[in-house]
């Protein structure tokens, strides 16, 4: 049983903000404008030792047992101290306050001033960007020169930190401020913002994305700008006018369906104020003080604990014996107040001194064990320990180095394998080797061509067409060694099958990417989370989403992390996450295995969250069994302070962005990922934010695994003009590609210019966008289909977050689309159970019957304005949009299998 430390008194501050990556903390919907939401925050204690007194060995020190006669043990004895420690415990606690948001025109409306301030205590940070009118798109732009509060320092080329100062108030009460001046008459459209207190290295936003200050009258509201919304009266005027006015949270309910065309008019800038609620996490600094003394006389280790900690305090404890980390009960007898736990562990409450000022307890164990290991239980969520560890107190007179002082109490580390590599065939005949000699040339030759259209002079040099041509040769070269190393395996004939049973086709596997006849189901949304038994409602679930016609899940990200939807990692061992515990993870696992859907762990490589501060205040030490230090974080990122290398990707500023080009970094992260197959039984990845380091690492990670499949998600800005969307995507799928390539193509990606191409299509009735060029699909998919993961919605595009929503009632055109051509569909939770069910199922038998793959081709027949139609494998057809399209019946008859909405498709009848 792992230890889970979380509480839901705290209100968790927010780690991330949105401009670099969408991944954002949910809030309760009700009220709107309420900054972070209630979580249990997992919590791991910062411990340390204070004094350290412990005796050499061999040195005695006797005490009379008239203080400890409940041990059993005559007075008339002495007692040798073996071990005496006082710990530090900082124990959590939250203060309450509000962020201030006060926009004031002047006087002349020429020029205007944003003041953001905070009433809590802390180092904090402005961390703030521009949006300019015409820009596209989330990302900011640093401010000019003349807009920057003194102080500023600027974050490579998009942002812009200034320091909060101090700011005494009428009442006394003191503001930490950040005044910004602008001109109103300038093209900057918006002020977009975080803060960040950088005693905590928390983040604090608006919503869960960046909070957006509007300076023009028509900017769209994506659900985070402040200030002004349409459903509520702005009062006119400079901010005096306005001052005793307060908009409160709850008055900001309004739908993203009430937002009006935008107005080209820029109208005169309106003051506001507003406060949003906010909490911080403090620390109240405790102590423990445990001393050890050993009865020679009676073999007895008497063991003395005692804090200051308030209330009630149950120590959760066991014994261990010859330096093992498993759990052990001893026998009788116990201290009073000590009940079994689950026949693992045993829990004594503490008794209350007699001054009421903190608790104490004893006990007597007997010699043949050597630690006692204990976690401290404050109430029914919380759960201090030492720095994601068990306090480890030693039972022998031997000296216990630092290193091994600290045991988990885990049956899963019981479980833990040594992995070692397959066992090879004794069989060495002459075929075989002749087999091997091929099969070597083929992997050379494979690598040739991998370093020919990975290097930068080939990439200059050859076509597009020279290129895909050695992609396809690549992937021929694969499928010809794959089948060597099939046929080199035992088969076996089932001799019941009929003459005209219809066999199916061998399946190729290629490493990472599966069979090509791969659905996916994406298990979780962004809400998940809040159910707290997530796991346990999937499993219901398990065989009605595999009679739907899907073979892959994607679950969400199973680990200990500071945000309740698991993409801040803390404690990659630890399992125990809002969506259920280890067990039950490992339940689901199972039971998705026996319908027969393989199932994708989430994981984050890119960022780790922090247990401890550095010298400096900065959280850049982690916890846990992957205890590193600030040499695993990368040099360029002025958050974190960073001794590694400089990053090899785009940094995401919410978290300690992770150092791969450190080998203890890559050792532990392959070690981690393969206990992960073999522990929880996952059947691959989907990686999250891989732009933020090298594919070359990824492809690393994955020959370590063996996944059946795994997909990055490759985040990137599509091409526009002017506010429009180009019709030539190259530049933005290339960027993907690359990624894949880097990887040596033994990963997906998600086909996010698929997901933009529709958007424009669909919103705009632009069906003319599916084609791209060349009468391709202008996608990923349209160059390297058997490697793109097609898909409308996720968690992060759809659900509650809603950052870039598929057009609103043209679900099943998308859906018709991605589950008709090549490539990976992968369908969203929310529109499996959903009115969309049964026809994405029809989709599904369709897809499945003609036995279309991800390599299917695609003959693109009509793409015009209001329609485009496409024949997928000479064996289906299938049209989009309000225009006409019928294929003709020639050396073909089609008959229709489903029409809805503004689409249609057909089959070859038999």
């Amino acid at each position: 049983m792992s230890v889970v430390t979380t509480d839901p008194r705290f209100l968790l501050l927010l780690h991330h903000h949105h401009h670099n990556h969408r991944r954002a903390t949910s809030f309760k919907p009700v009220p709107k404008f309420q900054l972070i939401s209630e979580r249990r925050l997992p919590f791991h204690l910062n411990c340390r030792q204070i004094a350290s007194r412990r005796n050499n060995v061999g040195t005695r020190h006797s005490y009379p047992l008239n203080a400890l006669s409940s041990s059993g043990v005559e007075t008339s004895e002495s007692l040798d101290v073996t071990f005496r420690e006082t710990f530090r415990l900082q124990r959590p606690d939250k203060l309450e306050g509000k962020i201030t948001i006060r926009l004031d025109c002047g006087k002349n409306e020429e020029y205007g001033q944003l003041t953001v301030g905070c009433n809590l205590p802390g180092k904090w940070v402005l961390h703030w960007g521009v949006n300019y009118v015409g820009d596209v798109g989330s990302e900011w732009d640093q401010p000019p020169l003349d807009m920057r509060p003194p102080g500023s320092i600027p974050i490579k080329d998009y942002a812009i930190d200034t320091p909060f100062g101090r700011s005494p108030e009428p009442e006394g009460e003191v503001v930490y401020e950040v005044k910004i001046d602008f001109n109103t008459n300038s093209s900057i459209a918006a002020i977009n913002f975080v803060l960040k207190d950088e005693e905590s290295g928390n983040w604090y936003q608006h919503r869960g994305r960046d909070f957006k200050v509007p300076l023009i009258d028509y900017l769209q509201d994506d659900g985070n700008v402040v200030g002004t919304k349409k459903s509520l009266g702005i009062w006119p005027g400079a901010l005096g006018q306005i001052s005793n006015v307060i908009l409160k949270s709850d008055a900001a309910d309004y739908k993203a369906d009430d937002i009006i065309e935008p107005n080209l008019q820029k109208r005169p800038l309106q003051g506001f104020y507003e406060e949003h609620s906010v909490f911080k996490e403090v620390f109240t600094d405790n102590a423990m003080s445990i001393s050890v003394r050993h009865c020679l006389e009676r073999a007895k280790n008497i063991v003395y604990i005692e804090t200051d900690l308030p209330g009630d305090v149950v120590i959760h404890w066991g014994v261990c014996k010859d330096g093992g980390k498993s759990w052990e009960i001893p026998s009788e007898p116990y201290p009073p107040e000590t009940t079994t736990f689950k026949n693992k562990a045993l829990r004594t409450l503490l008794q209350q001194k007699d001054d009421g000022r903190g608790s104490w307890g004893q006990f007597t164990l007997d010699d043949g064990f050597s630690a006692l290991a204990f976690v401290l239980k404050l109430n029914e969520n919380t759960w201090l320990n030492c720095k994601g560890d068990d306090f480890c107190i030693p039972l022998t007179s031997s000296v216990v180095t630092a290193k091994d002082s600290g045991l988990t109490h885990s049956q899963d580390e019981e479980q833990l394998k040594d992995f070692v590599s397959a066992e090879k065939f004794d069989d060495t005949s002459d075929s075989n080797q002749t087999g091997a000699a091929y099969t070597d040339g083929i992997i050379s030759e494979i690598r040739n061509l991998v370093y020919d259209i990975s290097s930068e002079k080939s990439r200059k040099t050859k076509s597009r067409e020279a290129q895909e041509s050695i992609l396809h040769e690549i992937e021929k070269l694969a499928a010809e060694a794959y089948s060597i190393f099939r046929s080199s395996m035992p088969t076996f004939t089932n001799t019941n099958l009929s003459e005209d049973e219809d066999l199916q086709p061998p399946v190729k596997i290629s490493s990472g990417t599966g069979s090509g006849f791969e659905i996916l189901c994406q298990g979780f949304n962004w809400e998940s989370h809040k159910s707290g038994n997530w796991y346990m409602e999937l499993h219901e679930k398990a065989s009605e989403l595999s009679s739907l016609g899907f073979t892959v899940i994607w679950l969400p990200p199973p680990t200990d992390s500071v945000s309740p939807e698991g993409y801040m990692p803390r404690d990659l061992y630890n399992l125990n996450s809002r969506y259920g515990n280890h067990d039950q993870l490992k339940n689901l696992v199972k039971r998705l295995h026996e319908v027969g859907i393989r199932v994708l762990g989430d994981v984050v490589l890119n960022h780790r969250c922090a247990q401890y501060q550095n010298q400096n205040g900065v959280w850049n030490i982690f916890g846990g069994r992957l205890n590193w230090d600030d040499r695993a974080v990368v040099a360029d990122d002025p958050h974190f302070q960073g001794r590694g290398n400089k990053s090899s990707g785009d940094n995401f500023h919410a978290a300690p962005n992770i150092d791969h080009s450190q080998e203890f970094v890559r050792k532990d992260i392959k070690e981690w990922i393969c206990w992960l197959r073999e522990e929880i039984g996952y059947d691959g990845w989907r990686l999250d934010f891989v732009r933020g380091f090298w594919g070359g690492y990824v492809k690393d990670y994955l020959e370590a695994s063996e996944p059946y499949f795994a997909v990055g998600e490759f985040w990137d800005s599509l091409s526009y003009t002017y506010g429009e969307m180009d019709h030539n995507q190259d530049a933005h799928r290339q960027r993907i590609v690359d990624w894949i390539n880097a990887t040596n193509g033994t990963a997906g990606a998600f086909d996010v210019t698929t997901k933009g191409v529709l958007h424009s299509a669909l919103e705009r009735c632009e069906y003319w966008r599916l084609s791209d060029e060349k009468g391709k699909p202008p996608g990923v998919v349209g160059w390297w289909p058997s490697r793109a993961v097609t898909f409308i919605e996720n968690h992060d595009t759809g659900s509650t977050q809603g950052h870039w929503r598929f057009p609103g009632g043209k679900e099943m055109q998308g859906y018709a689309y991605i589950l008709t051509h090549p490539g990976t569909p992968s369908v969203f939770y929310d529109h499996i159970f959903s009115e969309y069910q049964s026809q994405i199922f029809a989709l599904i038998s369709i897809r499945k019957r003609q036995k279309i793959h991800c390599r299917s081709p695609v003959k693109i027949v009509k793409a015009e304005r209001d329609v485009y139609a496409a024949i997928v494998d000479e064996k289906l057809a299938m049209k989009i949009g309000p225009g006409h399209f019928e294929p003709s019946n020639g050396a073909q008859n089609w008959s229709l299998a489903i029409e809805g909405r503004d689409y249609k498709v057909w089959e070859v009848s038999s």
